[in-house]
Protein backbone atom coordinates (compact mmCIF):
# COMPACT_ATOMS: atom_id res chain seq x y z
CA UNK A 1 0.00 0.00 0.00
CA UNK A 2 2.90 2.37 0.77
CA UNK A 3 4.22 1.98 -2.78
CA UNK A 4 0.81 2.76 -4.31
CA UNK A 5 0.44 5.86 -2.16
CA UNK A 6 3.96 7.05 -3.05
CA UNK A 7 3.27 6.58 -6.77
CA UNK A 8 -0.04 8.38 -6.41
CA UNK A 9 1.82 11.28 -4.80
CA UNK A 10 4.07 11.39 -7.88
CA UNK A 11 1.06 11.62 -10.19
CA UNK A 12 -0.42 14.47 -8.15
CA UNK A 13 2.90 16.30 -7.77
CA UNK A 14 3.60 15.98 -11.48
CA UNK A 15 0.18 17.40 -12.31
CA UNK A 16 0.60 20.21 -9.79
CA UNK A 17 4.03 21.10 -11.19
CA UNK A 18 2.63 21.33 -14.70
CA UNK A 19 -0.17 23.63 -13.52
CA UNK A 20 2.22 25.66 -11.38
CA UNK A 21 4.69 26.09 -14.22
CA UNK A 22 1.92 27.08 -16.60
CA UNK A 23 0.41 29.81 -14.41
CA UNK A 24 3.82 31.06 -13.21
CA UNK A 25 4.56 32.16 -16.75
CA UNK A 26 1.97 34.91 -16.40
CA UNK A 27 1.64 35.47 -12.63
CA UNK A 28 4.25 36.16 -9.88
CA UNK A 29 5.52 32.88 -8.33
CA UNK A 30 4.93 34.27 -4.81
CA UNK A 31 1.26 34.85 -5.63
CA UNK A 32 0.94 31.41 -7.20
CA UNK A 33 2.48 29.73 -4.15
CA UNK A 34 0.52 31.82 -1.65
CA UNK A 35 -2.92 31.34 -3.20
CA UNK A 36 -2.45 27.65 -4.07
CA UNK A 37 -1.24 26.97 -0.53
CA UNK A 38 -4.27 28.83 0.83
CA UNK A 39 -6.51 26.49 -1.17
CA UNK A 40 -4.61 23.54 0.32
CA UNK A 41 -5.02 25.02 3.82
CA UNK A 42 -8.80 25.19 3.46
CA UNK A 43 -8.89 21.64 2.11
CA UNK A 44 -6.80 20.26 4.98
CA UNK A 45 -8.72 22.22 7.64
CA UNK A 46 -11.97 20.63 6.48
CA UNK A 47 -10.33 17.19 6.39
CA UNK A 48 -8.89 17.62 9.90
CA UNK A 49 -12.32 18.49 11.30
CA UNK A 50 -14.07 15.62 9.50
CA UNK A 51 -11.51 13.01 10.60
CA UNK A 52 -10.89 14.43 14.07
CA UNK A 53 -7.15 14.60 13.32
CA UNK A 54 -6.91 17.99 15.06
CA UNK A 55 -6.82 16.03 18.33
CA UNK A 56 -3.61 14.17 17.33
CA UNK A 57 -0.40 14.53 19.41
CA UNK A 58 1.50 17.72 18.54
CA UNK A 59 4.86 16.07 17.91
CA UNK A 60 4.44 17.02 14.25
CA UNK A 61 4.78 20.78 14.92
CA UNK A 62 8.58 21.29 14.58
CA UNK A 63 8.81 18.96 11.58
CA UNK A 64 5.81 20.53 9.83
CA UNK A 65 7.26 24.00 10.41
CA UNK A 66 10.61 22.99 8.92
CA UNK A 67 8.85 21.29 6.01
CA UNK A 68 6.78 24.41 5.40
CA UNK A 69 9.68 26.85 5.35
CA UNK A 70 11.94 24.64 3.22
CA UNK A 71 9.04 23.76 0.93
CA UNK A 72 8.10 27.43 0.47
CA UNK A 73 11.64 28.43 -0.47
CA UNK A 74 11.85 25.43 -2.80
CA UNK A 75 8.53 26.20 -4.49
CA UNK A 76 9.49 29.83 -5.12
CA UNK A 77 12.77 28.77 -6.75
CA UNK A 78 11.06 25.92 -8.58
CA UNK A 79 8.23 28.00 -10.06
CA UNK A 80 10.68 30.74 -11.04
CA UNK A 81 12.76 28.17 -12.90
CA UNK A 82 9.65 26.64 -14.49
CA UNK A 83 8.49 30.05 -15.64
CA UNK A 84 11.80 30.82 -17.40
CA UNK A 85 12.93 27.38 -18.52
CA UNK A 86 11.74 24.11 -19.95
CA UNK A 87 9.69 21.80 -17.72
CA UNK A 88 11.73 18.97 -19.21
CA UNK A 89 14.87 20.07 -17.36
CA UNK A 90 13.59 21.82 -14.25
CA UNK A 91 11.26 19.08 -12.96
CA UNK A 92 13.77 16.19 -13.26
CA UNK A 93 16.57 18.14 -11.57
CA UNK A 94 14.29 19.24 -8.73
CA UNK A 95 13.20 15.63 -8.19
CA UNK A 96 16.75 14.75 -7.12
CA UNK A 97 15.76 16.11 -3.72
CA UNK A 98 14.64 12.54 -3.01
CA UNK A 99 18.31 11.70 -2.49
CA UNK A 100 18.15 13.41 0.92
CA UNK A 101 15.47 11.17 2.51
CA UNK A 102 16.86 8.21 0.54
CA UNK A 103 20.29 8.64 2.16
CA UNK A 104 18.80 9.25 5.61
CA UNK A 105 16.60 6.17 5.27
CA UNK A 106 19.52 3.94 4.30
CA UNK A 107 21.75 5.36 7.04
CA UNK A 108 18.94 4.83 9.56
CA UNK A 109 18.73 1.13 8.83
CA UNK A 110 16.41 0.71 5.84
CA UNK A 111 17.31 -2.52 4.08
CA UNK A 112 15.60 -2.73 0.67
CA UNK A 113 15.56 -6.09 -1.11
CA UNK A 114 18.11 -6.72 -3.88
CA UNK A 115 15.67 -6.06 -6.72
CA UNK A 116 14.49 -2.90 -5.00
CA UNK A 117 18.05 -1.54 -4.89
CA UNK A 118 18.34 -2.18 -8.63
CA UNK A 119 14.96 -0.52 -9.08
CA UNK A 120 16.05 2.56 -7.14
CA UNK A 121 19.05 2.93 -9.43
CA UNK A 122 16.97 2.41 -12.59
CA UNK A 123 14.34 4.93 -11.48
CA UNK A 124 16.87 7.64 -10.62
CA UNK A 125 18.84 7.07 -13.84
CA UNK A 126 15.58 7.17 -15.78
CA UNK A 127 14.68 10.58 -14.40
CA UNK A 128 18.13 11.93 -15.30
CA UNK A 129 17.94 10.49 -18.83
CA UNK A 130 14.53 12.07 -19.28
CA UNK A 131 16.15 15.47 -18.78
CA UNK A 132 19.46 14.82 -20.56
CA UNK A 133 18.71 16.60 -23.87
CA UNK A 134 17.45 19.65 -22.03
CA UNK A 135 20.56 19.79 -19.86
CA UNK A 136 22.67 19.90 -23.01
CA UNK A 137 20.54 22.67 -24.50
CA UNK A 138 20.00 26.32 -23.81
CA UNK A 139 18.19 26.07 -20.51
CA UNK A 140 20.52 28.59 -18.90
CA UNK A 141 22.79 28.28 -15.90
CA UNK A 142 20.42 30.33 -13.73
CA UNK A 143 17.52 27.92 -14.20
CA UNK A 144 19.76 24.91 -13.59
CA UNK A 145 21.02 26.51 -10.38
CA UNK A 146 17.47 27.31 -9.26
CA UNK A 147 16.40 23.72 -9.96
CA UNK A 148 19.37 22.32 -8.01
CA UNK A 149 18.67 24.68 -5.13
CA UNK A 150 15.02 23.62 -5.16
CA UNK A 151 16.12 19.97 -5.09
CA UNK A 152 18.16 20.53 -1.93
CA UNK A 153 15.42 22.27 0.04
CA UNK A 154 12.76 19.89 -1.31
CA UNK A 155 14.85 17.07 0.11
CA UNK A 156 14.70 18.69 3.55
CA UNK A 157 10.94 19.15 3.15
CA UNK A 158 10.41 15.51 2.14
CA UNK A 159 12.38 14.29 5.12
CA UNK A 160 10.53 16.64 7.48
CA UNK A 161 7.13 15.60 6.12
CA UNK A 162 7.99 11.96 6.67
CA UNK A 163 9.09 12.61 10.25
CA UNK A 164 6.05 14.74 11.05
CA UNK A 165 3.74 12.14 9.56
CA UNK A 166 4.88 9.63 12.18
CA UNK A 167 2.67 11.62 14.55
CA UNK A 168 -0.08 12.80 12.19
CA UNK A 169 0.01 13.03 8.38
CA UNK A 170 -3.10 15.19 8.23
CA UNK A 171 -2.02 17.70 10.86
CA UNK A 172 1.50 17.83 9.44
CA UNK A 173 0.11 18.96 6.09
CA UNK A 174 -2.39 21.34 7.71
CA UNK A 175 0.28 23.05 9.83
CA UNK A 176 2.60 23.21 6.81
CA UNK A 177 -0.03 25.12 4.83
CA UNK A 178 -0.82 27.43 7.72
CA UNK A 179 2.82 28.44 8.21
CA UNK A 180 3.34 28.82 4.45
CA UNK A 181 0.29 31.05 4.04
CA UNK A 182 1.34 33.24 6.97
CA UNK A 183 4.92 33.63 5.73
CA UNK A 184 3.97 34.12 2.07
CA UNK A 185 1.27 36.61 3.08
CA UNK A 186 3.73 38.51 5.26
CA UNK A 187 6.27 38.75 2.46
CA UNK A 188 3.57 39.87 0.02
CA UNK A 189 2.39 42.59 2.43
CA UNK A 190 5.94 43.83 3.00
CA UNK A 191 6.34 44.17 -0.75
CA UNK A 192 2.89 45.72 -1.13
CA UNK A 193 2.22 43.01 -3.66
CA UNK A 194 -0.86 41.31 -2.26
CA UNK A 195 -2.87 39.31 -4.77
CA UNK A 196 -1.23 39.30 -8.16
CA UNK A 197 -3.81 36.93 -9.63
CA UNK A 198 -7.20 37.27 -11.29
CA UNK A 199 -10.45 35.48 -10.56
CA UNK A 200 -10.08 33.39 -13.72
CA UNK A 201 -6.72 32.11 -12.45
CA UNK A 202 -8.46 30.10 -9.73
CA UNK A 203 -9.51 27.62 -12.41
CA UNK A 204 -5.86 26.57 -12.19
CA UNK A 205 -5.01 27.60 -8.63
CA UNK A 206 -7.74 25.46 -7.03
CA UNK A 207 -6.72 22.13 -8.63
CA UNK A 208 -3.06 23.13 -8.20
CA UNK A 209 -3.54 23.61 -4.46
CA UNK A 210 -5.55 20.40 -4.04
CA UNK A 211 -3.15 18.30 -6.12
CA UNK A 212 -0.14 19.64 -4.20
CA UNK A 213 -1.56 19.04 -0.73
CA UNK A 214 -3.01 15.71 -1.86
CA UNK A 215 0.46 14.64 -3.00
CA UNK A 216 1.92 15.70 0.36
CA UNK A 217 -0.75 13.75 2.21
CA UNK A 218 -0.29 10.60 0.12
CA UNK A 219 3.48 10.83 0.63
CA UNK A 220 3.01 11.32 4.38
CA UNK A 221 0.84 8.22 4.73
CA UNK A 222 3.24 6.25 2.52
CA UNK A 223 6.23 7.26 4.68
CA UNK A 224 4.24 6.25 7.75
CA UNK A 225 3.68 2.74 6.38
CA UNK A 226 6.77 1.87 4.31
CA UNK A 227 10.55 2.25 4.08
CA UNK A 228 11.51 5.91 3.72
CA UNK A 229 14.23 5.06 1.19
CA UNK A 230 11.71 3.43 -1.17
CA UNK A 231 8.87 5.87 -0.60
CA UNK A 232 11.21 8.81 -1.32
CA UNK A 233 12.23 7.37 -4.70
CA UNK A 234 8.70 6.43 -5.77
CA UNK A 235 7.45 9.83 -4.67
CA UNK A 236 10.15 11.57 -6.73
CA UNK A 237 9.06 10.19 -10.10
CA UNK A 238 6.70 13.10 -10.74
CA UNK A 239 8.84 14.58 -13.57
CA UNK A 240 7.61 11.75 -15.80
CA UNK A 241 4.05 13.01 -15.27
CA UNK A 242 5.09 16.65 -15.76
CA UNK A 243 7.00 15.71 -18.91
CA UNK A 244 4.01 13.81 -20.28
CA UNK A 245 1.64 16.70 -19.66
CA UNK A 246 4.08 19.19 -21.21
CA UNK A 247 4.35 16.92 -24.27
CA UNK A 248 0.57 16.57 -24.51
CA UNK A 249 -0.56 20.14 -23.91
CA UNK A 250 2.51 22.33 -24.59
CA UNK A 251 3.82 20.21 -27.45
CA UNK A 252 7.28 19.97 -25.91
CA UNK A 253 9.16 17.51 -28.09
CA UNK A 254 10.86 14.49 -26.57
CA UNK A 255 14.17 13.08 -27.80
CA UNK A 256 14.79 9.34 -28.03
CA UNK A 257 16.89 9.32 -24.88
CA UNK A 258 13.95 10.85 -22.99
CA UNK A 259 11.75 7.93 -24.02
CA UNK A 260 14.53 5.63 -22.78
CA UNK A 261 14.46 7.53 -19.51
CA UNK A 262 10.70 7.08 -19.15
CA UNK A 263 11.03 3.33 -19.81
CA UNK A 264 13.92 3.03 -17.31
CA UNK A 265 11.82 4.82 -14.71
CA UNK A 266 8.89 2.46 -15.25
CA UNK A 267 11.23 -0.55 -15.02
CA UNK A 268 12.60 0.85 -11.77
CA UNK A 269 9.08 1.19 -10.37
CA UNK A 270 8.28 -2.40 -11.35
CA UNK A 271 11.46 -3.70 -9.67
CA UNK A 272 10.82 -1.73 -6.49
CA UNK A 273 7.28 -3.11 -6.36
CA UNK A 274 8.41 -6.66 -7.17
CA UNK A 275 10.92 -6.57 -4.32
CA UNK A 276 8.15 -6.63 -1.77
CA UNK A 277 8.36 -5.04 1.70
Amino acid sequence: MAGILALFSSVLWGSADFLGGTISRRRPPLSVVGWSQFVGLIFMAVLAVITGAWRDPIGYLPWATLASLSGLVGLLAFYRALADGSMGIVAPIASLGSLVPLAVGLLSGDRPAGWQIVGIGAALVGVVLASAPEMAGSAGKRNVFLALFAAGVFGVALLSMAEGSRNSPIMTMLWMRLVTVIVAGGVALSRRNVGGVRLADFAILVPLGIFDVGANLAYGFAAQQGLLSLVAVLGSLYPVMTLGLAWKFDRERLARIQYVGVVATLVGVALISAGGG
